[in-house]
């Protein structure tokens, strides 16, 4: 049987940071969400908690309405990642399929998403691991 494990980083356990209750969805937070460089107007996002020894992150994306990134086209990454639809709906040209709001994946490393488009609007919760780069033995 093979374990996996995420690797230890001795001195590190709580390198994630890490904060009490709080609504980044609230009106008054507004300003502490960013425009995404080359989607502004487009897109934006808030980082709720990142690790600065793994880069391991966790942030909102929020999909203005009318957003749509085919000029961009469809991306992969070498590293794992999570997405959760909050609200709204996105539509995903990789997978020609419209997402709402309570789907979920977690997507392998080099699986192509996006370009993503919406009529609503979306907010997207990711959580991603870029230190678990594919073909990293990392177990």
């Amino acid at each position: 049987m093979v374990s996996c494990h995420t690797p230890h980083f001795p001195g590190t356990e709580m390198s994630k940071s890490t904060t009490t209750y709080w609504n980044p969805l609230a009106p008054d937070q507004r300003t502490r969400w960013t425009p995404i460089k080359g989607l502004e107007g487009m897109a934006e996002e808030i980082t709720l908690s990142i690790d600065p020894v793994t880069g391991e992150y966790t942030r909102l994306t929020r999909f203005l309405p009318g957003a749509d990134t085919s000029a961009f086209g469809g991306k992969t990454h070498a590293y794992p990642e999570e997405v959760f639809i909050v609200s709204g709906r996105l539509y995903d040209h990789a997978f020609d399929r419209w997402l709402e709001a309570g789907e979920y994946a977690s997507r392998p490393p080099g699986e192509r998403h996006g370009p993503f488009k919406t009529d609503v609007g979306c907010v997207v919760l990711e959580v991603s691991f870029p230190n678990r780069v594919a073909g990293r033995k990392s177990c």
